[in-house]
């Protein structure tokens, strides 16, 4: 079986829907879920986050073991 064609379950909390209702239900649920999924769709290339464009360069760490005199 396709993933995309799993069984629905539907529960029906009140009254009495008939099965054209239900029916009914089910095509309009199904056309929105198959318009949002085709819609749905990641980027190729991410776009940069504005940190990384404003982020500057950062300098290497001080190494300790030379001391402070500048050599």
């Amino acid at each position: 079986m396709n993933p995309d064609e799993r069984p629905v379950a539907i529960e029906v909390k009140r009254g009495e829907p008939t099965p054209e209702e239900l029916a009914a239900l089910i095509a309009v649920v199904t056309e929105a879920y198959s318009g949002e999924a085709a819609a749905a769709v990641a980027e190729e290339t991410p776009a940069r986050s504005a940190w990384s464009v404003s982020q500057r360069a950062l300098r290497e760490p001080l190494r300790r073991e030379l001391g402070w005199v500048r050599g």
